[in-house]
């Protein structure tokens, strides 16, 4: 697991090394410095040239020390300060005090094409301002170049902490940056413009991040150990049961898909219910699964049963909004609640009973949601879907991405698996945010595999929370083991679900 800072936890990481472990701004500065330019020296050659555009910041400061490390090891290397000279940071001073000592001369005029590689050091973490004027030129011409860029912490223009652009940014090609990764690399549309990003350890402190106690995770394949081990002596009782609700007579692949992937998991048994014409295609395609009409007359018997058979439930999937699937909702919320995963036709029927009640605002719409869903239910809305549960526009959600968690999440114990180009689980004062899988998973029935795959892992032994965070990490792994296998154009679903065993099949051998 590794942390995803905001922009103001960082600096606050960094004010708690300096005053209260007693680190030296300096020493980070050339620690930092030290990373980047190693990162350097494994593109550039001694025949090539480098140039490293500083601001008066301490990421200019960062970029002075770049130079000299660079220039002292034999390359070709000139710096440029852009801006005001005496707004130069004390540690910047020092930095080009050192630069000055070496016989390293500031470069007077701006020429991108004349040199191999650029190091991008104008503005760090801090930006607060839209870039225009003399720092907008210059950015404009770094990107018009052919050149190779690093951008040094964070591409400058890029929010850290949101990952929007202030106005330009810097399009690197290698972003080496500090401590931990920034929430804004990993965010559109700061991630398409960071390039490769390399996170180097400068000597942040433990206490530090413990101190800060940064919101957001993300997860490494080391993280894979978190799926429930199985053992010699054990049976398909050992491993948990999950109920399918799912498909209807015109979406019958739906509960295949998620019941496919809930087997994957690992979970020792999978029932599925659904309509008649589901029933033949889960018999045909998935003959492990027990399997059930909801087309019955003693349905309130059949929903009772299964529910209390099953250790986790998955309800929505292809399941269309007429009265019978509102029917199975409410027959679900009559027993004793079981872990539930809430997606796709589930979400846009409680979407509909909010509006009926003339529920509106999104504080209120949240509310509702708290008092009619068990509590650490898990909902898996993609935009368009939060956007009709919380009563507000999808370009709403986009504009303040990170901050609907916290809507959501709100004086509340719902589980919210808010699905993007970079997904979002959210519980309490949990956050996860994810890095794996690719624009190739943006196909029908994608999501119906996730919805197994967290219902599997919940079933297998975790809690609801965990199995929404690795469920959607091994959902994104399986997605990029099938984009490499058929390409991002013609991804399916179902070729999702077949990786799976690979992601789960390459733990098992880092367990051996």
């Amino acid at each position: 697991m590794r942390y995803a800072v905001k922009a103001e936890e960082m600096k606050q990481i960094d004010l708690y090394s300096i005053e209260q472990i007693g680190l030296p701004s300096v020493v980070l500065m050339e620690r930092a410095a030290l990373t980047v330019a190693f990162n350097i020296e494994n593109i550039a050659t001694k025949e090539g040239k480098i140039l490293v555009v500083c601001g008066t910041g301490n990421n200019g400061g960062d970029g002075i020390a770049i130079a000299r490390i660079l220039h002292q090891k034999g390359y070709k290397v000139d710096f440029i300060i852009l801006g005001d000279m005496d707004k130069l940071t004390e540690e910047s001073k020092l930095q080009l005090f050192i630069a000055k000592n070496l016989g390293m001369c500031i470069c007077s005029k701006f020429l991108p094409n004349e040199y191999n590689i650029i190091v991008d050091a104008i503005f760090g973490i801090g930006l607060k301002k839209d870039i225009e004027g003399e720092y907008q030129k210059v950015i404009e011409s770094m990107n018009d170049s052919d050149v190779y860029i690093v951008s040094v912490d964070v591409p400058s223009g890029v929010d850290a902490t949101t990952g929007k652009i202030k106005n330009i940014a810097v399009e690197a090609d290698l972003t080496v940056t500090f401590g931990e990764n920034k929430l804004g690399l990993i965010l559109f549309p700061g991630s398409s413009y960071a390039g490769k990003v390399v996170v180097e350890d400068i000597g942040f402190p433990k206490e530090a991040f413990d101190a800060i106690s940064p919101k957001y995770h993300y997860f490494e394949k080391d993280d894979l150990k978190r799926i429930p081990k199985r053992y010699s002596y054990s049976n398909k009782g050992s491993y948990g049961k999950v109920l399918i609700i799912a498909g209807s007579t015109n979406m019958t692949g739906a509960a295949y898909l998620s019941a496919k992937a809930a087997y994957h998991m690992g979970c020792g048994l999978v029932k599925v219910l659904t309509s008649n014409e589901g029933v033949k295609v889960i018999r045909t395609l998935l003959p492990e699964a027990i399997y059930a009409s909801y087309e019955v007359d003693n349905l309130a018997t059949v929903m009772s049963d299964a529910i209390r058979w099953a250790d986790a439930i998955v309800i929505g999937p292809g399941l269309s909004t007429d009265k019978k699937s509102k029917q199975l909702l409410n027959l679900l919320w009559k027993e004793e609640p079981k872990p539930t995963v809430y997606d796709a036709d589930a979400l846009q029927i409680l979407s509909n009973d909010l509006n009926d009640k003339n529920s509106d605002g999104i504080t209120s719409r949240i509310r509702e949601l708290s008092f009619v869903l068990p509590e650490n239910s898990v909902l898996t809305p993609h935009l368009k879907e939060l956007a009709n549960l919380l009563s507000c526009t999808v370009e709403d959600i986009i504009k303040g991405f990170i901050d609907f968690p916290e809507y959501c999440t709100y004086n509340n114990k719902l589980i919210y698996v808010i699905k993007d180009a970079r997904t979002i689980v959210a519980h309490r004062e949990k956050r996860y945010i994810n890095v794996s899988g690719n624009h190739g998973m943006a196909t029908g029935g994608s999501g119906d595999v996730l919805t197994g795959i967290i219902a599997g892992l919940i079933a297998s032994g975790l809690k609801n929370y965990e199995a929404a965070e690795l469920g959607v990490y091994i959902h994104g792994l399986a997605g990029d083991v099938a984009a490499e296998k058929k390409g991002y154009h013609s991804m399916l679903a179902s070729d999702i679900l077949e990786a799976l065993p690979e992601v789960i099949r390459e733990n098992e051998r880092r367990s051996i």
